[in-house]
């Protein structure tokens, strides 16, 4: 995820506040079909989770499923170098170790997206006909 700009970052985490899209949009309409994709599966969307296999994002996919509390798909990230994204799921479960990770090495956007999606996670239901990892 280093890889984005902090504005395209900035608004794959906006998708997890609005009501109508327009940042899900963006996303779709400026080439980062993948983001848009992960948002929607973290969101809920077993197709979107799909895409991301079928378009070769597993890493995408496993992080979907280790925010949902997949032990499987976590080790999955780390075993297969996805460093930045197992720290960023342990920022989302609110780890003082990956939080001040981030902090200490100028990386607050991911704070500023594990702070977004906990915040969408705490407000959700769980789906139990969601896939897995």
């Amino acid at each position: 995820m280093l890889d984005y700009d902090p504005k395209v970052l900035m608004a794959f985490g906006e998708t997890f506040t609005e009501e109508k899209g327009e940042f899900l949009n963006w996303l779709l309409e400026n080439g980062y079909p993948e983001l848009a994709a992960l948002s929607s599966g973290i969101r809920g969307s077993n197709e979107a989770v799909a895409w991301l296999f079928k378009n070769r994002y597993p890493h995408f996919a496993a992080f979907d499923n280790a925010v949902g509390g997949s032990v499987e798909a976590y080790r999955w990230l780390i075993d297969n170098e996805h460093n930045l994204l197992a720290a960023l799921v342990e920022a989302i479960n609110n780890d003082t170790a990956a939080l001040a990770w981030f902090k200490n090495n100028d990386l607050e956007i991911f704070i500023h997206l594990s702070r977004k999606i906990r915040n969408f996670r705490e407000g959700q239901t769980f789906d139990y006909h969601k896939l897995h990892f």
